[in-house]
């Protein structure tokens, strides 16, 4: 999560994951990165494990009382037109699934709900009679004064008929992170709980695979990175399989193969700036999300679309455009009201900020 962190945007709250803890069972596959859990040999373990216990662990980074709101800011938090927003998509949901007709009420489940905070500018959005069941998929505690009609939970429901709405959750499901050694091998990189670093073993198995179809590193001179989006692929897969009926969106920052960064993308985010990834529970631990590959993980979907930020929201009647001049002479308030919404608009859809933030939209 990136929000108010460097103009990357942010997740608000630990991420409950879909498949386990780490968004996916990895037993059986040998090489794939799973260190046998806990602690490596003299404190060094990989990313994704020593990631996994800095953030989600006892104590860890995303439990702290003060909440990811606290050190980053998200599109949820920059303007209420990001939830506005997300109500129209809902409601269009609910129209391409037959509407009341044919539903008494549409699903709404956030995954990785953080305090709640977009839950609750979606309902305060929705017009009245529309009949919502929501859900606020977290592992933090229920947060005081939500809703009473948000249901809780640290897993998504299933069977859903609706919106399953993921705002900045896959860049938090901890990843191995790999490098390539002098001789272009790609190995995994080991870390201490003070952030040293050192090479392992070379990449193997799952991984390997994974890497060569996503993300190729074999042959590459020394030092290039990247993140194992392995564990993302699946933890997607099975947010998209919660869904009996409607459609799926995960927002989020992301690169495609035709344009991974050549160094990684792993950071750390504490106190509103950048810092060094640390993986003690003092800062968040965050990595880019390669959305392409997270989009050919679910078994079965109907049709999907990679856009941006900026091109979802301006479908849903979020612009930028500042309000005509007469508006200044008919209406003085009114005019001040629009104009002040143009500037909220124009930072979700920023060049070079949130507007360049990846959606994924999977339909079932």
């Amino acid at each position: 999560m990136h929000g108010g962190r460097g103009g990357h945007g942010g997740g608000p709250g630990e991420r409950a994951r879909p498949g386990g803890p780490d968004g996916g069972d990895r037993a059986g596959e040998a090489g794939d990165g799973d260190r046998a859990g806990g602690t490596g040999d003299g404190g060094w373990d990989g990313w994704r494990a020593a990631a996994e216990r800095a953030l989600y662990g006892p104590g860890g980074f995303y439990l702290r009382p003060e909440g990811p709101a606290g050190h980053f800011r998200t599109s949820v938090h920059a303007s209420p037109l990001f939830a506005r927003a997300v109500a129209r998509l809902l409601l269009r949901t609910y129209e391409d699934l037959g509407g009341p007709e044919r539903l008494p009420r549409i699903d709404l489940v956030d995954i990785g709900a953080g305090r709640g905070e977009l839950l609750t500018g979606v309902l305060a959005a929705l017009p009245d009679g529309v009949e919502v069941r929501p859900y606020g998929v977290e592992k933090a505690p229920r947060p005081p004064g939500l809703d009473r009609r948000v249901e809780w939970c640290a897993e998504p429901p299933r069977g859903v008929r609706g919106l399953v709405f993921a705002n900045e959750w896959l860049d938090n499901v901890p990843v191995d992170v790999a490098e390539t050694d002098p001789s272009g091998v790609p190995r995994y990189v080991e870390v201490r709980a003070d952030g040293g670093e050192r090479l392992g073993a070379p990449v193997a198995g799952a991984d390997a695979r994974w890497l060569e179809r996503w993300w190729p590193l074999a042959g590459l001179p020394a030092g290039r990175r990247a993140e194992i989006g392995r564990p993302r692929d699946a933890a997607w897969a099975a947010a998209v399989g919660t869904l009996a009926g409607g459609l799926a969106v995960a927002v989020d920052y992301a690169h495609t193969l035709a344009a991974r960064p050549p160094f990684g993308t792993l950071s750390g985010f504490a106190g509103g700036r950048e810092v060094r990834p640390v993986p003690d529970g003092s800062c968040d631990i965050t990595a880019h999300v390669a959305l392409d590959a997270c989009a050919a993980a679910p078994a079965a979907v109907a049709a999907t679309e990679l856009l941006t930020q900026r091109e979802a929201l301006a479908r849903l009647g979020v612009s930028g455009a500042r309000p005509p001049l007469a508006l200044a002479s008919a209406d003085p308030a009114a005019y001040v009201r629009a104009l002040a919404g143009a500037g909220e608009a124009a930072e979700l859809t920023s060049r070079g900020g949130l507007g360049d933030f990846g959606w994924l939209q999977q339909r079932v």
